[in-house]
């Protein structure tokens, strides 16, 4: 692989990843994009990066950036990508791909015409186990699917004196939770099951009115006291999907869920088989059979699927999460590049399947009813 030259827009936690992720995978980080010249000049010195560019059209404008990872707040998910790919560069867009599903199809039509490399990260399609799991649906040891089911659960919203760009619906988007993280079940169900969900009905609330006026860094402990304002985006949500196939899908998602930090776990019910997998247990794939029976999958280079070997990169006992899964996603991106085509990366045009079923969840919501979805 010939050497890339990258540049990270956007200095948040993120972007940080996206960071560590592309020098881990050979590029060379040629230099950093901020919300302002301070910004990007404190953190380009924190990540040992060369150069600080004044403004994205700078970056795109040096022939040794071949590749944008755009880290940014969702509203400027659209300009930031279109810009990049107009100028030829490949793109790793955060998710959503947009905020809206007519700047989404814009988007995937754009990537598509060009031909460039351009993908989202959905990666928690690069858990071992979860490549697993694929592999045994696919191989028909569940037998025809009868119940699908899950949640992904976060408690960070907790707290009413908690507030982030992500409540803003100008920046964040219409939807917060289900767009934010329902948006990864959705999208891991449906490559791990092999099934596309065809309907939806769906029901959003809002438990916390008020949140404090003032805003902070994603995750983090809320300052004591200050303003408070009303809230529109929702703090929980619960879909009910229809597959193509007739399979009931069953989805609960929350970022005010106490104890829960990140815990996105879903189960595939089959006729002769089940398998589980909980994101903050991501070692370990539970397998349901019949007679009363059950087993348990462990990650490891030395077993199961091939997918499941090439993606365990460390020796079983030796824990893997979210910063493997990453490193392995933008690692394909680049082979991507290179000419080689992985299996499961997650492109633009999985980015625009995320935003079509959250526009319909959202329409679902609103109405009151079952909605289709395209």
């Amino acid at each position: 692989m010939s050497k890339l030259g990258v540049v990270i827009v956007g200095t948040g936690m993120i972007g940080a990843v996206h960071r560590r992720a592309a020098l881990l995978a050979g590029a060379t980080v040629r230099g950093v994009v901020g919300s302002s010249p301070e910004r990007a000049k404190e953190v380009a010195q924190a990540w040992n990066v060369p150069r600080v560019y004044r403004d994205v059209e700078e970056a795109l404008a040096d022939p040794d950036v071949h590749v944008v990872h755009v880290c940014t707040p969702n509203h400027l998910h659209r300009p930031l990508a279109q810009a990049a790919l107009e100028a030829g560069k490949h793109v790793v867009c955060e998710k959503p791909l947009a905020t809206t599903l007519d700047d989404a199809q814009a988007l995937a039509a754009l990537a598509a015409s060009t031909g460039l490399i351009a993908t989202v990260p959905f990666v928690y399609r690069y858990h071992p186990v979860v490549r697993e799991a694929r592999a045994r649906i696919a191989q028909g040891e569940l037998g025809p699917l009868r119940l699908i089911h899950g949640s992904y659960l976060q408690d960070w919203l907790l707290d009413p004196a908690s507030n982030n760009w992500r409540v803003d619906p100008a920046l964040g988007g219409t939807s917060r939770v289900f767009a934010d993280i329902g948006s990864h079940w959705c999208d891991l169900v449906e490559w791990v099951s092999g099934e596309r969900f065809v309907d939806v009905s769906a029901a959003f609330e809002t438990v916390i009115a008020e949140r404090a006026a003032a805003t902070g860094q994603s995750f983090a402990t809320p300052a004591a006291g200050g303003a408070m304002q009303a809230v529109s985006s929702e703090d929980v949500a619960a879909a009910l999907f229809k597959t193509g196939n007739g399979t009931l899908a069953s989805l609960t998602v929350s970022q005010v869920s106490a104890g829960r930090k990140n815990r996105l776990w879903f189960e595939i019910d089959g006729a002769h088989a089940s398998v589980a997998f909980d994101q903050e247990d991501c070692e370990r794939l539970w397998i349901g059979l019949p007679d009363q029976r059950e087993e348990t999958f462990v990650r490891g280079p030395a077993a199961g699927s091939a997918e499941q070997r090439r993606l365990s990169v460390f020796p079983a006992g030796h824990a893997q999460g979210y910063g493997n899964c990453f490193e392995a996603f933008v690692a394909d991106t680049y082979r991507a590049i290179d000419g080689e085509q992985p299996e499961g990366l997650p492109t633009f045009a999985d980015g625009l399947r995320s935003a079509m079923i959250v526009d319909r969840v959202i329409t679902s919501a609103r109405a009151r009813a079952w909605t289709a979805i395209g």
